[in-house]
């Protein structure tokens, strides 16, 4: 058992070493808490290609209506509806029987008229036919050649055959229908698909205002032949294949003040049909020192300003406030309020207030800070 007279000193010392730790704490020699860690971007200018998203429709780079060049009656269908089709396939058989019949006659012409020039030719050098007889002769057989030429022509449109490549639709015309040379009846439309184009348009205004931004050297031209085109389907997907552009209207419609642009895409595939809609995302021109600043470290307040806070070089946080133009994937295009070497804080922010001194640390990426993907059961 132990005696008040031996407590004592125990409770003693116990006094000095709380009394010692309060002090350290307070006073001059005092524990400090380490500066709040912080995540940073430290942002670099760079080249950034100017897009703009605008609506088109896609259009078969060759349309071919396929009309009869004679009359007659059909007689046989030689391709399958919806199908591909090669240039010089035939498509139609017209009854050929009234051009053939024609072409018979025509050259029964052509050569009694060769025989009448070759007896006339040694007669007029003896002067035993007039030259003018002989002349009349020459121009009968080039008349008669003439004609079965003609003659030969039309039999050969009895065979219809295709005009180009590409996709054809259906048969707009039936065997035993009755078609006509002077009413062009049409037969079928065939439509290339591969490549295929785009077109679409851009405002005047939009066109204008590019034009100027270049003059200043805010923007530099793309080289001819270079501007890249990607469309997005009706379903949302993005179109495997990049399109190039080929050329931009050189007149306004007066009516919608639009300039018409026209682009061109492989198609492979078929997936791209004329007439469907879409959205294209063109390569205008490239801005040569953009600044980026991630979304996340950007705060947007009530009234839609928007600011950053950044590390000073005696890592003090302090806000500055910016002017943002348009979202480049998880990015901010900054337009005024920063520059080149600035510490711009993403991660962190919420333990952190301005004034404060901190600790900075690159900031990880997106796909650093998402969780690790879980394994299916």
């Amino acid at each position: 058992m132990i005696g008040i007279s031996g407590a004592l000193p125990v409770a003693v010392a116990m006094t000095v070493f709380f009394t010692g730790c309060s002090r350290k704490q307070t006073g001059p020699g005092a524990y400090q808490m380490p500066p709040p860690e912080v995540g940073i971007v430290t942002l670099k200018p760079q080249s950034l290609p100017m897009t703009v998203e605008l609506p088109g429709r896609i259009d078969p780079v060759q349309i071919a209506q396929v009309r009869a060049r004679v009359d007659g009656i059909v007689l046989r269908q030689e391709f399958v509806q919806g199908s591909d089709v090669k240039a010089g396939q035939v498509l139609y058989q017209i009854d050929p029987a009234p051009y053939q019949a024609t072409l018979d006659s025509a050259n029964a012409n052509l050569m009694q008229a060769q025989l009448l020039v070759q007896r006339y030719k040694p007669l007029v050098d003896i002067n035993a036919v007039s030259k003018q007889n002989y002349d009349n002769a020459v121009a009968a057989a080039a008349q008669a050649k003439a004609a079965q030429e003609i003659a030969a022509i039309n039999l050969g449109y009895c065979t219809v055959t295709a005009p180009v490549s590409g996709r054809i639709g259906a048969a707009l015309v039936t065997q035993g229908a009755l078609v006509s040379q002077a009413a062009a009846t049409e037969m079928a439309v065939i439509q290339q698909m591969d490549p295929i184009y785009f077109d679409f348009t851009e405002s005047s205004t939009e066109y204008l205002k590019l034009r100027q931004e270049m003059e200043a050297d805010q923007l530099k031209s793309l080289e001819p032949g270079t501007a890249k085109v990607t469309l997005t389907l009706p379903d949302g997907t993005v179109y495997p294949h990049p399109g190039k552009l080929l050329f931009s209207d050189i007149t306004v419609d007066p009516t919608s003040g639009m300039i018409t642009l026209r682009s061109e895409f492989p198609n492979p595939n078929e997936l791209l049909l004329p007439g469907m809609f879409a959205m294209g995302r063109l390569e205008q021109a490239v801005s040569p020192e953009t600044l980026l600043v991630p979304e996340r470290g950007v705060i947007i307040g009530l009234n839609g300003a928007a600011s950053v806070m950044l590390v000073t070089a005696s890592n003090t946080m302090v806000p500055q406030p910016i002017q943002i133009g348009s979202a480049v994937g998880s990015d901010w295009v900054v337009k005024s309020g920063l520059k080149a070497g600035d510490r711009v804080i993403v991660d962190g922010l919420q333990k952190v207030r301005p004034g404060m001194t901190v600790k900075p640390v690159p900031a990880k990426t997106i796909e650093e800070n998402a969780p690790a993907p879980t394994a299916g059961k």
